[in-house]
């Protein structure tokens, strides 16, 4: 989302996403903060919606600037009840889907894959859902289909649950596990023996079956954003796609995930950012990872099997768009009349958007 925040300033909505993206911020910062009771965050969130309606009200917790969002949440609402009601129905119903879904998962744990999707559908498949409504609402869009508005956030969602290992196992006063027992008790009795050395073969394993999962989402985002008719919705949604495809390819077979965040470069970011106009730019570049990704598949790796058929599927769904052949390759190319958009795209990341390792798409 913040990558996709440089494309709002054309966008007609503008202040209604960014209340949705704050009231979505406000509602992880009260599901992430477990130095609160359950018995406490539940309630707030299954109630968060009604919340909208009073000027006044606020709660404290979070930290640094999560915690000034929560303090002067009346703000939000001010904002929120200045909008035309289509727009606050598609935050409201959004908003209380969302909550009541945190509060489930509040109270049991990520054991199945079912399990993992259902939670990934409410911490962020919903808000790619509301996007898409709210794009439709401001008349820029069609309505998208549900299920590929709902495969955008899945997509995001998943790929943050992999970089945010380390950070989620060390949370203080009590670990958060989002990763599904299903997937990693093939491989370890506790899901924190992935941190020590003896256990990174096992390690690299677990984390390639995590990144095959996010894959399987891949198609549905492309057939997202190849549906958008807006260039500045379109920019705004495929970038963090881009990007986050990236990352991904990054995490496959890395244990470095298991030490600390591992992220694409600033520099390829601004790139991404710099280059990606259309459709065509996105099938390139997703094109390009797959091809990064595939050359680091090992053959004995037990999901090799089901990764490069995934692999093989996102690849051929960008050759079957038919403009690979228009454009050189977003990843690969070196080609100079670029570098001075990418230093001033790179700059305007440094000086506009302060770092946040959110989960948020």
């Amino acid at each position: 989302f913040l990558f996709g925040r440089l494309s709002l300033v054309n966008f007609r909505p503008t202040l209604q996403v960014c209340v949705y993206y704050l009231v979505r911020r406000a509602l992880d910062t009260v599901e992430d903060d477990t130095s609160l009771a359950i018995e406490v965050r539940v309630p707030i969130l299954r109630n968060f919606y009604c919340h909208f309606y009073d000027r006044e009200w606020h709660f404290s917790c979070g930290t640094n600037a999560f915690k000034v969002l929560m303090d002067q949440f009346h703000h939000v609402s001010t904002a929120f009840l200045e909008f035309d009601k289509n727009y606050q129905e598609v935050i409201k119903d959004i908003t209380k889907r969302m909550g009541e879904g945190m509060a489930k998962f509040l109270c049991k744990e990520v054991e199945t894959l079912d399990d993992y999707n259902e939670y990934c559908h409410y911490a962020a498949g919903l808000c790619g859902l509301g996007l898409s409504n709210l794009f439709y609402a401001s008349r820029r869009e069609d309505l998208a289909p549900e299920s590929l508005s709902i495969s955008m956030g899945l997509f995001l969602q998943k790929i943050s649950i992999i970089r945010d290992y380390l950070e989620d196992i060390n949370e203080v006063p009590k670990c958060r596990m989002f990763w599904p027992r299903q997937i990693w008790s093939k491989y370890v009795n506790k899901l924190e023996d992935f941190k020590y050395e003896e256990n990174s073969v096992k390690a690299g394993q677990c984390l390639n079956e995590m990144v095959t999962n996010a894959l399987s989402h891949a198609e549905d985002c492309l057939t997202y954003m190849s549906n958008l008719r807006d260039p500045v919705i379109f920019h705004f949604c495929a970038i963090p796609q881009i990007i986050n495809m990236g990352n991904l390819t990054m995490y496959y077979n890395n244990i470095e995930v298991f030490k600390g965040v591992v992220e694409m470069r600033r520099g390829l970011c601004a790139k991404v950012i710099g280059q990606t106009r259309t459709m065509t730019d996105v099938y390139r570049a997703f094109f390009d990872f797959c091809r990064i990704l595939e050359s680091k598949v090992d053959h004995n790796d037990p999901n090799a099997t089901i990764t490069l058929k995934r692999l093989e599927a996102i690849s051929k769904t960008c050759r079957d768009s038919g403009t690979l052949n228009q454009r050189k390759s977003c990843i690969f190319s070196r080609q100079r009349n670029y570098y001075i958009q990418v230093l001033i795209t790179f700059l305007f990341i440094i000086l506009a958007i302060p770092y946040t390792s959110t989960k948020i798409p």
